[in-house]
This record gives C-alpha cells, sequence and structure tokens, in this order.
C-alpha cells in the first residue's frame, strides 16, 4: 500500500536562484544545493528542484488545450489563502485571482521563477486534520 508521495521532482533552469525563491516566497527549508539540484522541505514533502535544459517546466496542457498545474497546495482556509495571494503578489510573484470553481473552498494559481504553475486550494483534506490535529 502506499502511504504517501515521498518526493516531487520541479526542472527549473537556475537552481540557486530557485532555491532562494523557493526559501523566501514558499518558506521552504533547505536541505542540501549543489549546481545540479536543490532539495528543499516544503509542505511535509521534499522537493528537488533539477537543473534542466531549455526552458522545461512540469505544466501540461488539458484536452482543451489549456496549460495546468500539477500540484495543489492546500492551505487552512479562506483568510490563509487570501494572506498568502497578498504575500506573493507583493513578492511580485505572478498570481492569478481568487477564484469559485463551484466547489468547496476557493483557489488561485501562482507561477514560480521557471514558470511551473500552483494551484492553492483553502480546504485542508479531511484526513491531513484528523492525523495533523489541525
Amino acid at each position: 500500500m502506499i502511504y504517501r508521495i515521498g518526493t516531487t521532482y520541479l526542472p527549473v533552469k537556475n537552481v540557486k536562484d530557485s532555491a532562494t525563491w523557493y526559501r523566501t516566497v514558499l518558506g521552504a527549508k533547505q536541505n542540501y544545493i549543489d549546481e545540479s539540484k536543490a532539495i528543499l522541505e516544503l509542505a511535509n514533502q521534499s522537493i528537488f528542484l533539477v537543473r534542466v535544459q531549455d526552458s522545461q517546466n512540469a505544466n501540461f496542457f488539458d484536452w482543451d488545450g489549456k496549460e495546468h498545474f500539477s500540484l495543489t497546495f492546500e492551505v487552512n482556509g479562506l483568510e490563509a489563502l487570501k494572506e498568502l495571494h497578498e504575500k506573493c503578489s507583493n513578492q511580485g510573484v505572478h498570481v492569478g485571482e481568487i477564484e469559485n470553481r463551484g466547489h468547496p473552498g476557493r483557489n488561485f494559481v501562482f507561477s514560480d521563477l521557471n514558470g511551473n504553475l500552483f494551484d492553492v486550494w483553502s480546504e485542508l483534506s479531511p484526513d491531513y486534520k484528523k492525523r495533523y490535529d489541525v
């Protein structure tokens, strides 16, 4: 049985600049860095920033041709979502509007220095809340 996703790998052009961005903007903890990769802790996961050639990113295009994120971060409630949205905006991060997608909670999309898109959702999963007593 699979218990969790342990590591996420993200393509980046410049490992040092990207690691600094993740630490500064998202509060990641850096555990290791060299010329080809950085290992970060973020949202109870290991995130590997891996140096790539050219302009690769983790996004994909859906059947409608829309570029799509591959990860959704969860925050604890609408106020936390608004605070993160404002913090990212104030730091010059490219952020989308806070959206109502017709399901519980609200979302917004932002991108890192490399164009990797991420979604943020204002609802923590019930299992996570129970497990971590949130």
